[in-house]
């Protein structure tokens, strides 16, 4: 049902690009409902990570649903988060177009709530090609500690969650070595 959701773009942004939309998913209600659902039913953490920006149309809804989530940590390009002090952090991922940086705030972690010392958080995207944003954001958050009422929490990444995944680009081994991949559709 999910796989034949999906429409494809040769060539672009660029040539030898296979570009996945997930667009479509927001043109059914019916298919985006039980796609929400499908995502929750995989979700153990109550804070997820939603790279910029189409995760955030699909991590917001979690928030309504009884997946147990309770709080989306948005990861934005540069200049798009207000912040003071050392509260923003960057980070370099490695996306199959090339390098970038995505931008998040240590406050959006820390208004969730710690579990055993940990934050736990899930982190959802769109597409898994190459793993280079998840793997990158994933590896941020493991070596981040979050200073809450003067009490060091650690930050632990418990699963990833993509709406489709290319299997030919082998992305999920590298990213099953950090958490369990769990993906919604296959693009062989």
């Amino acid at each position: 049902m999910f796989e034949e959701t999906l429409k494809f773009y040769q060539n672009f942004p660029k040539e030898g690009i296979n570009f996945v939309d997930i667009m479509p998913f927001l043109q059914d209600k019916e298919v985006f409902t039980k796609l929400i659902d499908e995502i929750g039913s995989h979700v153990t953490a109550p804070t997820v990570a939603a790279p910029e920006a189409r995760a955030f149309l699909f991590c917001a809804p979690l928030l309504t649903s009884d997946s147990g989530v309770t709080n989306v940590v948005p990861f934005r390009k540069k200049g798009k988060l207000p912040h003071s002090g050392d509260d923003l952090q960057s980070i370099e991922i490695m996306k199959e177009y090339g390098p970038d940086n995505l931008y998040f705030r240590k406050s959006d972690i820390a208004a969730s709530k710690a579990e055993d010392g940990i934050f736990k958080i899930a982190i959802i995207d769109d597409v898994l090609a190459t793993g280079g944003t998840a793997e990158g954001i994933a590896k941020a958050l493991d070596a981040l500690t979050i200073d809450v009422d003067g009490k060091e929490y650690g930050v632990k990444v418990t699963e990833f969650i993509f709406l489709a995944e290319l299997d030919g680009l082998y992305g999920r081994n590298r990213l099953e070595k950090i958490a369990p991949v769990h993906s919604i559709a296959h693009i062989r």
